[in-house]
This record gives structure tokens, C-alpha cells and sequence, in this order.
């Protein structure tokens, strides 16, 4: 299987596990002025950073006792059902969002990991504080341990993405969930629930979405939930839609291998089964559903074109639908496939899922 190697490109996180909280010391009498006259103009000129301090991603809800947000819940939305968990903030982007991390223990899996979490503006406005926000759960590839690439900075550019798209009505403000996608350093564990080892596959298909469910607004229906993926994190994205289609809609798979190719399988051919993209399409196309939809991107300077168009000539049919997004001069990392979300992917995976909808009573 392909693993690119990707770093973040940012210089706010340290480039360690743990974002190191950084107070400046000593400020200029020059500087210390400008503290005086206002302490969005210390962020601005960077006198200190507000990096590993607690962050809280419900604000708006933090207004109900004003008015501006009525109790009643809507039909399909769920709101957060708890438990909390505790953020740090990881990033702070230009526009003000906030990417955070936290520590998930999964109920349902056992395995411990680093989740990174970014929700978009429009999270935050009143007029949207009923109302439910589709979460793409985005997957690295590489180690995918102990970080994950998306979500240790912005300097990939998703999150600029998804919000530039949003303001320009080609994409839906997605909640991006970033997971760690393997349990060390050493193997890959082909996001699956491989016999003897952590389980990775109940760790992304039922603690992530559980955990987004605690902690955000989310749809009640799997309209609102779909995956991304580059290179091992496509191969998961793609394999977990396919085999739960009740409960993701859609993926874009980048760069991606069709077969899991594990080591660790060690031969055990029906688990392999179990979690083989080819094997899970067959067997949905046979049931005749539920519809699930699939965005292979590929860039023209990387191999592994013939295997998506395969994979969408022998199985893109009935319920399974396929599409390609060529990145032309797209190499196997992380800023090529965000060019290809930016040139159509993310504008095409909007159209299959459900966006936020406006509360008409608030203005």
C-alpha cells in the first residue's frame, strides 16, 4: 500500500505530539504599548500565543440564556449528547477558527488516540445554533500515528478550503474530524479490526462518529457523514463507506490502494475479506443498496490511476457510484489533493450530502 509522508507545513504546533504552550517573557516598551491599546493587536504582531490553552467549540450555545437561541430541537438534528471532552488549541487561523485536540478513549474499541478537531465559522452564528453540520472525518496517510497531518495545522490547506468554498456556495461548512488512522509507528493496521491487534476499524467507524456526536451538532442521518482520505487514509475512508453504508454516505478517496495489504493479516483470508473494498462493493451492489457515493482523486504524476479506474469500471454501478478527479501535475501529498477538493471534489461530495440550514427566526 502507498503511504505518503506528510508534513503539516505549520509553524504553530512545534512539530511534536504535544503543541507547547509559549509565553513571551520580555516586551519591549515599544510593544508593551500596543498591549495597552488592545490585545487583538499583541495576537496580530505575535507578543504571545495562545497555543495549548483550553478551546471550546460551542459558543453560540453559550448565548441561549440571551434569547438568541431557542430550546426546541429541530427534526434530524442531534445536539450534543455528552460527555465533553477537553480541547487544546493546536492552531488559530486567519479567519478565526480554531483547530483543537484532545485525547479519545474509545468505549467501543479500547484504543487510545489523539483526535483534532475544526469546525467553520458558520458554527458559531446564532442563526445556525439549531441546526445540525455534516462532518467529514478526514484521514492521513503515512504513519497516521501519532498525529495526523490534516489536523496538526492548517498549513496543508483543507481548512481553507472547506471554508473558502463555503463562502463561495461550492461547499458545505463541513466539521472536520482528524482521528490518528493507525495505533503506532510501526505497522499499519489497514483501518480494520485485524485478529490480535488494536482495533482500528471500530475505532474509526464507531468512537469517532460517537465522539462527534458528544461534542457537536451532527446529523441524525448518515446524509451528514462521509470521509476523506489520502494514500492508507483513502483506503480507510473508501473501505468504511462501502461496508457501513448505513452510516456514511460518502468519501473521497485520494491516491488510494483498493485491497487491504497488511502484514499483520497474516493470511486470515475472510477477515481480509471482511474489509476489502472490491468484496464490500460486490456484495452492496448485490443488495441493491443503500446508494453510496465515491470520489477517486489521482494526480497525473503519481501511479495508481489504472487501480481506481478498475475499481470504478467493475464495481461503479447500481448503488455504488464513482467518480475521478485528475490532478493535473498532482503528486502523491497532501497539498495535491487539496488542490483536487478545491478544483471539484469538495463541490461534488456537497452535492450528495445535507448542509446547515438557517433558523428563519433569527436575523
Amino acid at each position: 500500500m502507498q503511504h505518503d509522508q506528510q508534513g503539516d507545513g505549520s509553524p504553530t504546533t512545534g512539530g511534536g505530539r504535544r503543541p507547547r504552550r509559549s509565553r513571551l517573557l520580555l516586551i519591549s516598551g515599544g510593544l508593551a504599548l500596543t498591549l495597552a491599546a488592545g490585545g487583538a493587536a499583541a495576537y496580530k504582531y505575535g507578543l504571545f500565543s495562545d497555543i495549548g490553552d483550553p478551546v471550546s467549540f460551542e459558543k453560540v450555545q453559550q448565548t441561549a440564556s440571551t434569547g438568541t437561541v431557542a430550546a426546541d430541537e429541530r427534526p434530524g438534528v442531534r445536539m450534543p449528547t455528552g460527555p465533553k471532552a477537553a480541547f487544546v488549541r493546536t492552531s488559530r487561523l486567519p479567519d478565526g477558527t480554531q483547530i483543537g485536540r484532545t485525547t479519545l478513549t474509545g468505549a467501543k474499541s479500547g484504543f487510545t488516540g489523539d483526535v483534532w478537531v475544526w469546525v467553520p465559522k458558520e458554527y458559531d452564528d446564532p442563526k445556525y445554533a439549531r441546526s445540525a453540520f455534516p462532518v467529514l472525518i478526514s484521514l492521513p496517510g503515512g504513519r497516521g500515528y501519532p498525529t495526523n497531518y490534516w489536523g496538526t495545522g492548517p498549513g496543508l490547506g483543507l481548512q481553507k478550503a472547506v471554508s473558502d468554498g463555503a463562502k463561495a456556495g461550492t461547499s458545505l461548512p463541513f466539521i472536520l474530524v482528524m482521528p490518528v488512522h493507525n495505533a503506532d509507528t510501526k505497522h499499519h493496521f489497514d483501518g480494520s479490526d485485524i485478529p490480535g491487534e488494536p482495533k482500528m476499524g471500530t475505532w474509526m467507524a464507531d468512537d469517532i462518529p460517537d465522539f462527534a456526536k458528544a461534542n457537536f451538532r451532527t446529523f441524525t442521518s448518515r446524509d451528514g457523514w462521509a470521509f476523506m482520505g489520502s494514500s492508507a487514509g483513502g483506503f480507510g475512508g473508501l473501505k468504511h463507506v462501502l461496508k457501513y453504508p448505513d452510516r456514511f454516505k460518502a468519501v473521497i478517496a485520494s491516491g488510494v490502494d483498493i485491497v487491504p495489504d497488511s502484514p499483520l493479516w497474516k493470511g486470515n483470508t475472510q477477515a481480509m475479506d471482511e474489509n476489502n473494498p472490491e468484496k464490500l462493493a460486490a456484495k452492496l451492489i448485490a443488495a441493491g443498496g443503500p446508494d453510496v457515493y465515491v470520489n477517486f482523486q489521482i494526480g497525473t504524476a503519481e501511479t495508481g490511476r489504472d487501480k481506481a479506474e478498475k475499481f470504478m469500471k467493475e464495481f461503479g454501478r447500481g448503488p455504488v457510484h464513482t467518480s475521478l478527479q485528475v490532478i493535473q501535475d498532482g503528486e502523491h501529498n497532501g497539498k495535491s489533493y487539496v488542490r483536487g477538493m478545491r478544483e471539484g471534489s469538495l463541490e461534488w461530495i456537497s452535492k450528495v450530502m445535507t448542509g446547515p440550514t438557517p433558523d428563519p427566526a433569527v436575523r
